[in-house]
């Protein structure tokens, strides 16, 4: 009778265990995770003390904005459409143009281009909605903090001011399809934007 020993085990299971594995490791690429988005549906900013109305995504909420780098903003009619989902905001900052027009516009652009050292590119394009709404609306490339920005005016009266952020570092790759999804909601409270005299 055939006795297996310790040893003679031993050595069958080095063997094994040794030779079992002929494949190359290979690891697998980064990913990222799934996100599901809704479907794209609006409700009314329309409150009688705003200056402007506009239609706003479902999945957002409006925040009035308190704090501007520690300070009070300059007046009541600067808020956030948050996106607690995606964990983003729109900051949207309003000012009366009192003749100021040209100095409020070059703001607007150096504020864009704080972002030129972390950019790969900046991208600017005209906005003229049905309306009577003007502007910019910006595409910021690389890995910036803000991605969308804008600002539009009707050059005597009123400038409004938007820029999209997300509570994250900022990545291009990971955030590039949450950048796209929201694009599309900037680009409807704009077309939706209305001036009130």
């Amino acid at each position: 009778m055939y006795r297996i020993t310790p040893r003679f085990f031993t050595f069958y299971l080095l063997f094994f265990i040794l030779f079992s594995c002929n494949s190359v490791y290979s690891p697998k690429p980064r990913g990222y995770f799934r996100i599901d988005f809704p479907a794209h549906a609006y409700q009314a900013f329309d409150r009688p003390e705003f200056p402007y109305s506009f239609e706003y995504p479902v999945y957002g909420n409006i925040i009035r904005d308190t704090a501007f780098f520690g300070d009070k903003p300059e007046n009541p009619y600067w808020i956030n459409v948050d996106f607690p989902r995606f964990h983003a905001r729109i900051y949207i900052s309003y000012k009366e143009v009192n003749g100021n027009f040209d100095k409020l516009r070059e703001d607007a652009y150096k504020m864009t281009y704080k972002h030129t050292y972390k950019a790969s590119s900046i991208e600017d394009s005209l906005i003229s909605t049905p309306l009577g709404v003007h502007g910019i609306f910006f595409n910021v490339g690389g890995n910036a903090a803000t991605s969308k920005q804008f600002f539009v005016s009707d050059s005597t009266r009123h400038f409004l001011r938007g820029a999209l952020y997300f509570d994250t570092t900022p990545n291009s790759d990971s955030l590039g399809i949450v950048n796209n999804f929201l694009e599309e909601d900037m680009f409807h409270l704009i077309n939706t934007l209305k001036w009130k005299n």
